[in-house]
């Protein structure tokens, strides 16, 4: 059956091009579309279904030739089932495809109720999408980087992130030039050939006019140096907003629980509202490490580094749905450390995990991470901008927001904390990456099929934009 299908093509494309193109003496090398016919030949008495089972066995390059072949064979081939077969069966799951193609291809500012879809073929979105080239990804972190390719599955290596890459005292673009030719090197890769992604670390919060200027300029030296490397396409998103997208979503709030602190970001339509307010916590990922290592060591429990401190805190620690039960219950569990032995823990566990709730028991005198998303939530109800069901979807980000519990805690507490009519509906989700949730977030932006028209910034724009704002201020 499927060499009969691959003659009809041959046979039919060779004649065609012959008759019309033989000046070119290339025989096949020419496809041409051939003239209408309402038949698809020996393939008549077949069931759709079954047509569809053979296109998708001969693959999409081959299935698109096949549209050359008539018009009743270009109308079956462009048929969506058979091209969201193909997407479905790519390295990014077809909901996330789905997300990117619908709501992320118009670019940013995000369109609410996307009207271009219609109008475009799934065969056509697959086809840009092939050409899309790999991009390198490089997740900026605030505890380390993480970089790595577009096309890959996972990041492929970590850095230290670039606030804090070489000497801290040297100028930022001097900083800035030694991190990415490093992260270069690491890859093997020429700055020249491929596009970048970057996902800039949440700081300088608040929406004052210092904080602008210092983000601004952030972003600002980053495309300076990228672009003095002869990187051809860049974009750089806060990590925030692409912990969204890796979740599916256009709107919510992100808390994102970084290195040394935790932020809570409302976004709308992809873009975050400073003005409703970000709250920030003096508690991130190294807090909770240390109050791990405190009670191992009260406990004359001995460890050779920190890094066997986090490794108990990723593998044995969680939150307890309800604190004062867990005291109650035997919670102890073990862990083998190469080198090192074995590891016993008990309260320690869900302990560690709610200095969160309970700043207090850390010695910090801030509030908890419910009560900065509740307050968060009550300014977004407060601020009225359109359906309030906007923030009540929860994404958690960051590494340490990978403890288990801590998504239904949160959710539970909030509940608790909020009016009825604020919190119906609330969903905190776990975050849908792990630890590397911002850069799946790169990813998923670099593979859209419009990537460079709509996502990207070239020099030329770049030195236009510049030129713009120093004539504005």
């Amino acid at each position: 059956m499927l060499r009969k299908v691959w003659e009809l093509v041959s046979t039919i494309t060779c004649s065609t091009g012959e008759s019309s193109t033989r000046q070119t003496r290339t025989g096949c090398s020419s496809l041409l579309p051939l003239p209408s016919s309402s038949s698809l030949g020996v393939f008549d008495h077949l069931p759709y279904d079954i047509l569809l089972q053979i296109m998708r066995l001969i693959g999409p390059n081959e299935a698109a030739r096949m549209s050359l072949v008539s018009k009743s064979w270009r109308s079956f081939v462009f048929d969506d089932r058979l091209w969201i077969y193909f997407l479905q069966h790519q390295i990014e799951p077809w909901d996330s495809t789905f997300f990117a193609e619908t709501l992320l291809r118009s670019g940013y500012p995000i369109q609410t109720f996307p009207t271009n879809m219609t109008k475009l073929s799934y065969m056509h979105i697959y086809g840009q999408r092939a050409q899309v080239p790999g991009s390198v990804i490089i997740d900026g972190g605030s505890g380390y980087c993480k970089f790595g390719w577009s096309k890959y599955a996972v990041p492929s290596g970590k850095s230290a992130t670039f606030l804090e890459f070489g000497n801290i005292e040297s100028p930022l673009y001097s900083r800035m030039r030694h991190f990415f030719t490093t992260i270069y090197s690491r890859m093997q890769v020429k700055p020249y050939t491929q596009p970048i992604v970057v996902s800039l670390p949440l700081c300088h919060y608040d929406d004052t006019e210092n904080a602008k200027a210092s983000r601004r300029q952030l972003k600002d030296c980053i495309y300076q140096v990228l672009f003095d490397m002869n990187v051809p396409h860049v974009c750089a998103m806060n990590q925030a907003t692409l912990a969204l997208y890796a979740a599916r979503r256009t709107s919510g709030i992100v808390v994102n629980i970084g290195f040394q602190a935790t932020t809570v970001v409302p976004i709308l339509n992809g873009k975050v509202m400073r003005k409703v307010g970000v709250e920030v916590i003096g508690l991130g990922g190294l807090k909770l490490t240390g109050f791990l290592r405190s009670e191992l060591q009260q406990n004359n429990i001995n460890f050779e580094s920190l890094y066997t401190v986090r490794t108990l805190k990723e593998k044995l620690c969680y939150v307890a749905a309800d604190y004062k039960t867990e005291k109650l219950k035997e919670t102890q569990a073990s862990m083998e450390i190469s080198g090192e032995g074995l590891f016993i823990l008990g309260k320690e566990r869900f302990q560690t995990g709610e200095i969160l709730f309970q700043p207090r028991m850390a010695g910090e005198q801030t509030m908890g991470l419910d009560q900065a998303v509740a307050l968060c939530m009550d300014h977004c109800y407060d601020a009225e901008l359109g359906d309030n069901s906007w923030f009540k979807t929860v994404i958690l980000a960051g590494g340490s927001a990978c403890i288990p519990g801590l998504a239904e805690r949160l959710e539970k507490e909030l509940h608790g904390l909020l009016p009825a009519t604020i919190s119906n509906g609330i969903r905190v989700i776990p975050p849908p990456n792990g630890a590397d949730t911002a850069w799946f977030g790169a990813k998923l932006i670099s593979n859209i099929s419009s990537f460079k028209e709509k996502w990207c910034m070239n020099k030329k724009q770049f030195r236009r934009k510049n030129r713009l704002n120093a004539h504005f201020f």
